[in-house]
């Protein structure tokens, strides 16, 4: 008879899995943060709505507060802030980047910008709640609570945002066509 030979499959536990998980996904939203810290002031110049700046320049501040947390979130895991390329939100930034240079400037321009960054809203707020997920389930307190704090200012921006469109710059827009 035929000898057959059993190779063991050495796993690892499932939350060291997630653990690694919660990490590479924190290093792409720290090189996702950091990344709009420049970001941000362009669009911000291309505006002219004086209601769109001032939440640009809030964003802004906000954003660096974001990359510290994170750096706290790094420190409380015991691990170095390293920024890896987030090629998701690099392909947000570039269509949004063409979509505002190919809009005319004034109200049209302005409505870009804000579909550009509540794109990217969409996308923080989705890796937040998922690193958050990851955070509770690994029973890293300290991280879930940075994590949810920066969770609901996306969404809080995200709804500023919305509300500068829905009161009256869309609406100019269409008159601008």
């Amino acid at each position: 008879m035929a000898k057959t030979s059993t190779t063991k499959k050495v796993t690892r536990p499932a939350s060291a899995g997630l653990a690694d998980l919660l990490k590479q996904r924190l290093q792409t939203i720290y090189w996702a943060e950091s990344e709009l810290v420049s970001t941000l002031p362009q669009l911000k110049e291309q505006s002219n709505s004086q209601e769109l700046q001032a939440a640009i320049t809030e964003h802004i501040a906000q954003t660096q507060m974001h990359v510290t947390r994170l750096e706290e979130i790094f420190s409380a895991l015991n691990e170095k802030a390293d920024a890896v390329k987030c090629e998701g939100l690099q392909g947000i930034l570039k269509e949004g980047a063409a979509t505002v240079s190919q809009s005319e400037e004034g109200p049209v321009r302005d409505a870009a910008i804000i579909g550009a960054c509540q794109l990217v809203e969409h996308y923080e707020i989705a890796a937040y709640g998922t690193l958050a997920a990851y955070a509770k389930v690994l029973n890293e307190k300290q991280v879930l609570d940075l994590l949810l704090k920066t969770l609901t200012e996306e969404k809080k921006s995200d709804q500023i945002l919305s509300a500068i469109a829905d009161t009256h710059l869309n609406a100019s827009a269409v008159g601008e066509a």
